[in-house]
């Protein structure tokens, strides 16, 4: 937590709805070192969100909801703390994410081929057209199996 005076402070219930992320994640997250320890009250000892905290809370949450690893969010929050020297880890981390997002592209891209392959074979199921669905079925078989070996690597 910041030494900036005058902050306005938020508890973990009003921490979550602001940030989007569960309470019981925002402890979680604590607990393992993704973000840094939280300060808490003088009387209560409950958890005292300031600024600050809620900032790097958003890109936390940012980073989740790409499917970032924690193991890789702890690993960019202390490269973070590290300052330019470690823009070369960032960047590798980032990349790895980017890559992954795009695998997972592919497969949701594989996945409405598929869904529209499925569609178009009952249309023509529907519309009485034998030949075509069993085209059509034909290269949803093929699909499927592009599928499986898709989603095993």
């Amino acid at each position: 937590m910041s030494t900036r005076t005058a902050q306005h402070t938020y508890t973990i219930k009003e921490a979550a709805v602001l940030t989007g992320l569960p309470a019981s994640t925002l402890r979680y997250y604590e607990s393992i070192g993704v973000i840094a320890p939280i300060s808490r009250g003088a009387s209560s000892k409950h958890r005292v969100y300031d600024e600050d905290d809620l900032d790097q809370l958003m890109w936390v949450a940012c980073l989740a909801a790409t499917g970032m690893s924690v193991s890789d969010m702890r690993q960019y929050v202390t490269n973070g703390e590290l300052g330019p020297s470690a823009a070369g880890a960032q960047i590798e981390l980032l990349e790895a994410q980017q890559q992954r997002l795009a695998l997972e592209a592919e497969y949701i891209a594989l996945r409405q081929r598929y869904v529209r392959l499925k569609i178009d074979y009952w249309h023509a199921v529907d519309a009485g057209d034998t030949a075509r669905a069993e085209l059509l079925s034909s290269e949803a078989r093929k699909l499927a199996d592009e599928l499986k070996r898709a989603k095993q690597q």
